[in-house]
């Protein structure tokens, strides 16, 4: 696209929070890209716009008409397939306030002894992945990028939880449960009666509170003003995700703590990638967060279940990035078109609740 240098210089002037951009610099972006003066971006002036926003830092991302499309529907108002001031000032000011300056959370998820070097090493399951490996890319990340707000999740699970294999007959199983107590193996899953009937694999006991293997490891950086967030603390539900417990009963803190910080993106890393990282990153995604998986920081228990996670992931607009080009997303170099369309989501709920009533 034949984006001028005063549209490009423009944009790229808000990355790592430079400057400021607030309504006054909406109304500037409008006028830069709204060429023949009309009071409306379409067409060609809309591509220059797309062109400009999503880059790498080196060159623009390739926009296809579909992306084109389903992101006009979220910002334009009217829905006359174009944007006009109104809708600018009105919508794309937060959309693109979000993609040029986002307030950005690193989670660290369960980057513990057990998990690591202990009962439940990751080292020792069907992967073979060791999980000491996320401990460098975490680190390295931790040194080098300036995140707003960095969380460290932790499993906390009392003695009598319902994943520890050794506490199998400690609940009645349910009817339609397939295998009995004296058969069951560390991975097997059954079915508790409950209530409410609850799907549960089973583990070898972990990250029990206050244990050793409930600690962070040593090697993990420690950030001054980090946040530790627990999870898994009822006996009767497991926690896979730091947002939820695996029935959706009961929240975490970690909503609450991320909102209060006014975060946008969630970058996240840790163990494992194919149950509590994975689920951390859809609870995510399913909360309106701009959310990029870490993947050289993660380590998995399963191969086919890592891959499956991974595309679980993508299909419902997570991004997945490796340590070294987190800086550049951070800080608004590198703006991949995913991202920006979990924005425009995010607005379009957003006028959507302010026209019900639901906020205000």
């Amino acid at each position: 696209m034949d984006i001028s240098k005063a549209q490009n210089d423009f944009i790229n002037s808000f990355k790592a929070k430079q400057k400021i951009f607030d309504t006054q610099q909406c109304a500037w972006c409008f006028h830069l890209f709204d060429e023949n003066r009309d009071g409306y971006l379409d067409g060609k002036e809309l591509d220059n716009l797309l062109s400009a926003v999503f880059s790498d830092g080196t060159e623009s991302y390739t926009v296809n008409s579909d992306y084109k499309a389903e992101l006009l529907k979220l910002l334009d108002q009217d829905q006359d397939d174009r944007l006009s001031k109104k809708d600018f000032l009105e919508t794309c000011f937060y959309w693109l306030k979000q993609i040029l300056q986002p307030v950005s959370a690193l989670i660290v998820v369960d980057v513990q002894n057990d998990f690591l070097d202990g009962s439940l090493a990751l080292r020792n399951c069907p992967a073979g992945q060791d999980g000491l490996g996320v401990i460098p890319a975490i680190n390295s990340v931790l040194d080098t990028v300036n995140f707003d707000l960095v969380v460290y999740t932790r499993d906390w699970h009392p003695s009598n939880h319902i994943s520890f294999i050794d506490n199998i007959d400690k609940r009645k199983l349910h009817s339609t449960n397939k295998i009995l107590c004296s058969e069951a193996k560390p991975m097997d899953t059954v079915i508790f009666e409950g209530p409410p009937p609850t799907v549960q694999k089973l583990w070898p006991s972990h990250c029990i509170q206050g244990s050793w293997g409930s600690e962070l490891h040593t090697e993990l950086k420690n950030t001054d003003g980090g946040i530790i967030v627990n999870k898994g603390t009822h006996p009767n539900v497991d926690s896979y995700s730091a947002f939820w417990d695996n029935n959706r009963q009961s929240q975490t803190d970690l909503v609450k703590i991320l909102s209060k910080h006014k975060v946008t993106d969630v970058y996240v890393c840790g163990v494992a990638y194919d149950v509590c990282v994975g689920f951390t990153c859809l609870d995510a995604v399913e909360h309106g967060f701009r959310t990029v998986l870490i993947e050289d920081a993660c380590r998995g228990v399963d191969l086919t279940d890592i891959d499956e996670m991974r595309k679980n992931l993508k299909t419902n607009g997570a991004v997945i990035s490796h340590s070294c080009k987190i800086k550049d997303l951070v800080e608004a170099h590198d703006r991949p078109p995913q991202l920006g369309l979990q924005t425009a989501k995010n607005v379009a709920l957003a006028r959507t609740l302010v026209a019900e009533g639901k906020v205000t």
